[in-house]
C-alpha cells in the first residue's frame, strides 16, 4: 500500500476517535481535501461540525482561521484591508481571516450576499484583491461553511451560482446511540473539545503531504468507458423531467476529480464507476434544483439522484 495512503487511513481514523459516529462526513471531507474542493457543511447545531475541522487542521498541522459569520460582517472583516500608519506615512495590510491554510466560515447562510461574494470570490480565484494589488492567497486554501437547515429566518440562502462553487455540500446527522455513548465515555475520561485539550492532538500528517497526495490524485487513470458512463450521468440530469436545473460544466469536472481522489483513498490507480457513484450524493445535492410541481408532489434531491443512478447503465 501506498505511504501516503496509510496517512491518511491513520488521519481518517484519529478523526473517528475524537468525532465519534460521523464516518461518512468525515470520509467525504478527506475527499474533498484531496480533491482541492471547497466544502459546505450542514446539520443541526452541537453534531460536531466545527470540532472536525478543528481536528482535522491539527491533525495535518495546518493553520486555521474561524469565522462567526453574522449580518454585520462585512467584506473587509474577511479579507483584509489597508489601514493608514500615522507614525509611518504609509498604509499598512491588516489580513482577514482568509490568510490561512484552512477557514472554516461558520453560518455562512446568515451573512449578507457583498460579504458571502467577498468570500467566494477569494475561494474561487485563490487570491484577493486589495487596492487594486493581488495578494495570493495559501497552495493549501480550503474553506469549510457550515449552515443549520432549519433557520431560515434572518439567513441569506447562497443562490445556485454560488453553492456551484462548493465542491460537496456534506451533511452531519446525529450519530448512533452507541456512538453518542462513546462521546459520553471520552467526557467521562477528561476529554473536552477546548484548546488545550485539542492541542495535545498529535498531529499524522503534513500539509505539503496533502499537497503531494493531490498530485497523486489527478494521476489516476480513468478509461473512455468510465468518462462516458460520468458524461451520461451528467446528461440525465440536464434531461430529467423533475429538475429545472441539472449539473453544470464545472460539476462535470469536480465529478471526475472527486472519483479519482476516492479511487486513491481505496489504493487503486484508476475510476470504476463505484467510485463515480460514491460521491454522487455529496456533489449533486446543492447543484441540482427541482422544479416547483416536483416539489408540491413530495420528490427530494436525495430521491431524484438514486433514480438517476438508477437509470444510467454501468459499463462492463
Amino acid at each position: 500500500m501506498n505511504p501516503k495512503n496509510n496517512i491518511l487511513d491513520n488521519l481518517s481514523h484519529s478523526l473517528s476517535q475524537i468525532v465519534v459516529g460521523q464516518e461518512l462526513p468525515i470520509q467525504q471531507l478527506l475527499i474533498a481535501l484531496l480533491a482541492g474542493g471547497h466544502v459546505i457543511l450542514e446539520g443541526v447545531p452541537g453534531t460536531g461540525k466545527t470540532l472536525m475541522v478543528k481536528v482535522l487542521a491539527q491533525l495535518i498541522q495546518a493553520d486555521f482561521k474561524r469565522v462567526q459569520l453574522t449580518p454585520d460582517i462585512l467584506p473587509t472583516d474577511i479579507i483584509g484591508t489597508n489601514i493608514f500608519d500615522l507614525n509611518k506615512r504609509e498604509f499598512t495590510l491588516r489580513k482577514g481571516p482568509v490568510f490561512t491554510q484552512i477557514l472554516l466560515a461558520d453560518e455562512i447562510n446568515r451573512t449578507p450576499p457583498k460579504t458571502q461574494s467577498a468570500l467566494l470570490e477569494a475561494m474561487e480565484e485563490q487570491q484577493v484583491t486589495l487596492d487594486g494589488e493581488s495578494l495570493p492567497l495559501s497552495e493549501l486554501f480550503w474553506v469549510i461553511a457550515t449552515q443549520n437547515p432549519l433557520e431560515f429566518e434572518g439567513t441569506y440562502p447562497l443562490p445556485e451560482a454560488q453553492l456551484d462553487r462548493f465542491l460537496f455540500k456534506v451533511i452531519v446527522d446525529y450519530p448512533d446511540q452507541a456512538s453518542e455513548k462513546k462521546m459520553l465515555q471520552n467526557r467521562q475520561t477528561g476529554f473536552q473539545a477546548k484548546r488545550q485539550d485539542l492541542g495535545q492532538i498529535k498531529p499524522t500528517t503534513t500539509v505539503e503531504n496533502i499537497l503531494l497526495a493531490r498530485q497523486e490524485v489527478s494521476a489516476v487513470q480513468v478509461e473512455e468507458g468510465v468518462m462516458d458512463y460520468l458524461l451520461q450521468l451528467v446528461q440525465r440530469s440536464r434531461q430529467h423531467a423533475d429538475l429545472a436545473i441539472g449539473a453544470s460544466p464545472r460539476c462535470t469536472v469536480a465529478w471526475l476529480q472527486t472519483a479519482k481522489a476516492n479511487a486513491w483513498l481505496a489504493n487503486r490507480k484508476f475510476v470504476t464507476p463505484d467510485d463515480i457513484k460514491d460521491v454522487a450524493l455529496p456533489l449533486l445535492r446543492h447543484r441540482l434544483i427541482l422544479r416547483p410541481e416536483s416539489i408540491l408532489d413530495g420528490l427530494s434531491i436525495t430521491g431524484i439522484i438514486n433514480n438517476i443512478l438508477q437509470q444510467v447503465a454501468v459499463p462492463r
